[in-house]
């Protein structure tokens, strides 16, 4: 699930291809079995190119900030490039056909490396003042020698690596203002120093030029259709671009280059003056054109023009022994002759000149695009080769070979007979099947006259010349039945490859092709001669074909001198020169036609060989048919077989499940006997167990009910004991009261105001006093169960005390007024008193009736009061023995009702406080207005006046005596009543009784 950033194929394992992703790892995949090789990290940025050494063993992967040399084959990290921070790479390379690894930076500075010791071999110099150009892409030569850089810019630098030079800037059309991609055309026939150049610019057009002669060949692309990247096969024939919309194209070199797939010029023009010819027909004037004297010259060298002036007695003989690449083949056989081979680093170039090899690219290419041969097509059965470009290069060069003539198609030995030009001329292709075809026209003159057997006419020169030479040899060989299809065709059909070295192979054909034709057999013949003493000793069949396909110990020098002797000494009558031709080069534009064979013969084995193949295809087909109708059958038998036994293992498998099935059925009817028997013990047993939890639960509930109402009875002792501690209590303080109201009294002139207050201040402490022991008596006995009743009774006991409080306050009040108006009365009429006081006892009487109607009012009140709580406890006990599951969550509502009637009863005091502050001081009022009424009335009353005042006081203070008494009584007949009303109160209304609580989890 990572994008791709670089690819790399054609690694040493063929089906293998290298992924650069996104994620900055590297990973090898199999395009056969479609799996993951190997997984390759290190780089820390993207990877943006990938390159393969030549060997396909080593891999070099670069990014921005780093280059990491791996190993195919253990795909382990052998070498890291580091570079300084400030300076990124752009690409790092290997140059093709060397150890040599590029290394260019963003700085414009490009590095050479050497792979085996990873030594800086050179640094390419800084580019030239006036074209600044930053290095973007790059592109090599096959060979390695050029290397070409560009960037943003339409300039092209031109390096040659072998002199570390700057040797050409390439101004590209104004219409390029970038270069982004570079790329080499290949050639087949070019040696590896390309010459055209296809440079994608940002107009997405790929032109292609020749940076000889800068001429633009041809562009692809078009400003409708850009082209955004672009490959170009390894044989230079196709180019495969990738479009800006997404879509392919693949475009044919051949086509778009008419023109320069023309047949070069020749390399040697003849200018001739035809005025001067008439007169001077020797004299003729040749001048290089195109070409350096030798080829292995470097191509920049200037053009050397030469004009040759020949003798007037020249030869027609010497004009034919002129070769191409101005060679001399008379001089190249002396040469020959003196060091018996020819240099190693010329021999190809000498080669071609002396078969004068046309070079025919477009009929060669025709020959290839016909594919391979059907002929051809298996070869690899037959030739099991070992290197696979071996193997493609002898069957391109055979397929070319039967397209040009139907007889090497059907010739066993043409495969044998190629092969060594095939391993010696792999590289170029076209080259090697114009030797070969060379070879056939020329070296092998007759052998197809007798086919499909040997050349029995060119065996039979061989005899011939052996029988001249050594009839000795030839008799041993006669007697033997040794043939010349025996000692002398298996060299001619291997071309001497079976029976010498590489080294003496070239340095025969060296002497081969520097002669007539027939130089060939005479060497069969000198081998053959030469080895007179092996051959004389061997007797049989086996050993003289052993020897003849097989290396010997023979002087190659000797074979090829004896050759030379052999031609010499040879009789015309027998000589093989008079039955071949001279040699003949292949025509150029096309090859000649080769029909020197029995065409009818050819005709008919191709004929025939195509039948045998349709009746092989048939038989083969037929034969599958065959083996996939046997195989079905077998198939099919098989599955029968397997079904007939499965189906007697499942009869017996269901045979087995039957009896197992009725002893389980028999296990399981005894099985239910027991388990009835079992259940029915367990019946009992639970029967029993339930009669005895049943009892234990009604002892367990007799003995909850009995603790119950212990319980109850307990509470309700203890809740009776409270009360008559309450009544008692109440009546010792309404005794300490009325004690303190009398003593109060006795001081009432003196201090009434400061007495009152202070006898409503302890009256308030004893009451408070009380109502926390009772508090704290009733939260440490049933805090929980009982807080509402105890709320309740509180605000009961605080209204009495109120209410009585209320009362008292009113007796005063009334007594203090009706003792100012007895004592203003008094002052006003002295006669008048005994009525007075009688009045004032009707008034009291009056009074203790009003005061009995409202105790009884408010004890019928408190009993209306008493009943309803009593209904609402009646019902809070239903919901309590109706919802025990509950039972905490009302307790937590019982809890925060407690918390509001503790709030309530605070404002419950405090509003009696207002209430008593309130009536003190309208008592005060009420006082202190009867003594301002009575100052003007008394006014004439002086304290001074000492007789006066002494008999006044005599008179208030018997009155006063009398009130005293007056109010003991009342206060006497107060407590009757209170007592009373307690007595009837607990006869009426017995102590309530509570449930039973408990605490839920």
């Amino acid at each position: 699930m990572q994008p791709c950033t670089a690819l790399a194929f054609n690694l040493r394992r063929k089906t293998e291809f290298l992924v650069a992703l996104a994620d900055y790892s590297i990973k090898c995949f199999d395009t056969e079995t479609k799996e993951l090789v190997s997984w390759m990290r290190g780089h820390d940025s993207s990877v943006s190119s990938i390159s393969v050494h030549g060997s396909g063993r080593y891999a070099i992967t670069t990014s921005t900030d780093t280059a990491q040399l791996w190993d195919l084959d253990t795909f382990q990290r052998r070498r890291k490039l580091n570079v300084r921070q400030s300076v990124a790479i752009q690409k790092v390379f290997f140059l093709p056909l060397s150890n040599t690894i590029l290394s260019c930076f963003k700085d414009n500075s490009v590095f050479a490396w050497e792979f085996d010791t990873f030594h800086c071999k050179y640094q390419l110099p800084t580019p030239v003042e006036g074209s600044v150009l930053l290095y973007k892409v790059f592109a090599v030569t096959r060979d390695g020698r050029i290397f070409v850089a560009g960037g943003k810019s339409n300039h092209l630098h031109l390096w040659c690596l072998e002199s570390k030079q700057l040797i050409r800037i390439i101004q590209m059309p104004a219409k390029v203002r970038a270069v982004r991609h570079l790329e080499f055309l290949p050639d087949s026939f070019d040696g590896g120093s390309n010459q055209v150049l296809g440079v994608l610019s940002q107009d997405n057009i790929m032109r292609f030029i020749n940076i000889e002669t800068c001429k633009l060949l041809f562009d692809i692309g078009s400003h409708e259709e850009g082209i955004s990247t672009a490959a170009i096969s390894p044989n230079g024939r196709y180019i495969a671009s990738v479009m800006e919309d997404g879509s392919l194209n693949l475009y044919s070199v051949q086509s778009l280059t008419p023109e320069e797939n023309k047949p070069p010029p020749p390399v040697f023009k003849v200018v001739e003056d035809w005025s001067k010819c008439t007169s001077e027909p020797n004299k003729l004037t040749r001048v290089a054109s195109g070409m350096s004297e030798w080829p292995w010259k470097s191509k920049r060298s200037k053009i050397q023009t030469r004009l040759l002036k020949l003798q007037v007695n020249t030869s027609l003989q010497n004009k034919e022994n002129e070769l191409p690449g101005r060679l001399n083949k008379k001089r190249l056989q002396s040469l020959l002759k003196g060091f018996g081979e020819y240099p190693a680093k010329y021999r190809m170039f000498v080669w071609r000149s002396l078969l004068q090899l046309p070079e025919n690219h477009l009929a060669f290419s025709s020959l290839i695009d016909k594919g391979t041969h059907s002929a051809f097509v298996n070869i690899q059965n037959e030739y099991p080769i070992k290197s696979r470009k071996l193997l493609r290069v002898l069957q391109r060069t055979l397929s070319a070979l039967a397209h040009w003539s139907a007889i090497f198609a059907e010739t066993p030995y043409i495969p044998l007979l190629a092969f060594p030009f095939v391993k010696l001329f792999q590289n170029n292709q076209l080259i090697c099947f114009e030797v070969v075809a060379t070879v056939v026209v020329n070296f092998c003159q007759h052998w197809f006259e007798y086919f499909p057997n040997p050349p029995v006419n060119v065996l039979s020169m061989m005899e011939n010349v052996l029988a001249h030479h050594d009839k000795q040899l030839l008799q041993h060989l006669i007697k033997h039945n040794v043939t010349s299809q025996v000692y002398a065709w298996p060299l001619l059909e291997t071309l001497f490859s079976e029976v010498l070295t590489r080294e003496e192979w070239l340095k025969v054909f060296d002497n081969i092709f520097s002669n007539h034709p027939s130089y060939f057999l005479m060497v069969v013949v000198a081998y053959i001669v030469c080895s007179r003493g092996p051959l004389l000793h061997c007797n049989q069949m086996a050993d003289f074909e052993y020897f003849f396909h097989h290396r010997n110990n023979l002087d190659i020098n000797a074979v090829i001198k004896e050759a030379y002797h052999l031609m010499e000494a040879t009789p015309l009558d027998i000589h093989p020169q008079r039955m071949l031709d001279d040699f003949i080069p292949l025509t150029k534009g096309q090859y000649p036609v080769f029909n020197k064979y029995p065409k009818f013969i050819v005709d008919y084995q191709t004929q025939e060989r195509e039948r045998i193949r349709q009746d092989e295809i048939e038989y083969l087909r037929e034969r599958q048919l065959a083996h996939e109708l046997e195989a079905k059958t077998q198939e099919q038998k098989a599955e029968d077989e397997a079904w007939y036994q499965k189906q007697a293992l499942l009869r017996e498998a269901e045979e087995q499940r039957r009896k197992m099935l009725l002893e389980e059925e028999e296990k399981l009817a005894e099985q239910r006997q027991r388990l009835a028997a079992v259940k029915k013990e367990l019946k009992v047993k639970e029967l029993q167990f339930l009669d005895a939890s049943r009892r234990r639960f009604l002892k367990y509930q007799q003995d909850q009910h009995q603790m119950e109402l212990q319980r109850l009875d307990d509470e309700i002792a203890r809740k009776a004991s409270m009360r008559d501690q309450e009544t008692a209590a109440t009546i010792q303080d309404i005794e300490v009261r009325w004690m303190e109201l009398e003593s109060q009294r006795q001081l009432f002139e003196q201090h009434l105001i400061k007495d009152q207050e202070a006898v409503t201040k302890e009256m308030k402490e004893e009451v408070d006093a009380h109502r926390r022991k009772v508090d704290l008596e009733d939260h440490l006995l049933q805090r929980l169960m009982e807080i509402d009743k105890e709320e309740k009774q509180k605000a009961q006991i605080v209204a009495e005390e109120n209410a009585a409080k209320a009362e008292q306050k009113r007796i005063d009040t009334d007594w203090r007024l009706q003792a100012l108006h007895k004592l203003r009365r008094e002052d006003q009429d002295r006669e008048k008193r005994y009525e007075e006081i009688a009045k004032l006892l009707h008034d009291n009487r009056v009074k203790e009736a009003e005061l009995l109607k409202a105790m009884r009012e408010a004890e019928e009140q408190k009993w209306e009061e008493v009943i309803q709580k009593k209904a609402q406890l009646e019902e809070e006990q239903k919901a309590a023995a109706a919802a025990n599951e509950h039972r905490k969550q009302f307790l937590e509502d019982r809890m925060n009702d407690a918390e509001l009637a503790e709030k309530l009863q605070r404002e419950d005091d405090y509003f009696g406080e207002h209430i008593e502050r309130h009536c003190d001081l309208k008592a005060r009022r009420t006082e202190r207005g009867v003594e301002l009424q009575q100052v003007p009335r008394t006014g004439n009353i002086c304290l001074n006046d000492f007789s006066a005042s002494e008999s006044s006081s005599h008179m208030s203070l018997d009155r006063r005596r009398g009130l005293a008494c007056q109010e003991r009584e009342l206060m006497a007949e107060v407590r009757r009543l209170r007592q009373k009303l307690i007595s009837q109160s607990r006869s009426r209304h017995p102590p309530t009784r509570f449930p039973a609580t408990k605490w839920i989890p």
